[in-house]
């Protein structure tokens, strides 16, 4: 099983590290999946997407369109790092899972999404310093450049229980 919580994201870099990428499975997004595949190399960890109706394919990491869900709840608990679209599910089970995640949200002006509610998720769990990140594919690249060195990213999850504050704090985000 996969760790449970973080102690820093230098530690998973210096070590043989799983990278698990999911997209969500209802719109397709290219730039995220080609980001993470164009860095990889550079990487050197195991990384494994699973990359939805996108039609960009992957030349450096396994990947497949969808995962049944008992193969993506296996590849999410034995990941060492997700990295992700900003979707509350995505997040809350990270969250749950005591995972570290980087998301990147999608953008309603280049037809990734019909709103921009991503982008507001991704800003207000980055305020509450559970989630790292990166608004676009050039800011995703060079933060996981910079972290494969050793660096750690501005959030870590620390030993999270989802307690009934976690869960109220999430309720008053929804709410908003």
């Amino acid at each position: 099983m996969g760790r449970t919580c973080c102690s820093g994201w230098a530690e998973f870099f210096r070590s043989s590290v799983v990278i698990f990428v999911t997209v969500g499975e209802q719109l397709p997004f290219d730039r995220l999946v080609r980001a993470v595949d164009e860095c990889a190399q550079k990487l050197g960890q195991e990384i494994f997407a699973q990359i939805g109706e996108t039609e960009w394919r992957p030349k450096k990491i396994g990947y497949e369109k969808f995962l049944n869900p008992d193969e993506f709840n296996k590849r999410f608990v034995e990941a060492d790092v997700i990295i992700a679209h900003a979707g509350m599910g995505t997040i809350i089970t990270a969250l749950e899972l005591g995972k570290p995640i980087i998301v990147m949200p999608r953008k309603a002006a280049l037809g990734e999404h019909r709103n921009d509610h991503q982008f507001a998720t991704a800003q207000r769990f980055s305020k509450l310093n559970y989630i790292t990140v990166a608004f676009d594919e050039t800011e995703l690249v060079e933060k996981l450049e910079k972290f494969s060195g050793g660096e750690k990213f501005e959030h870590e999850i620390r030993n999270i229980d989802p307690s009934p504050l976690l869960i109220k704090k999430i309720r008053d985000f929804l709410a908003d």
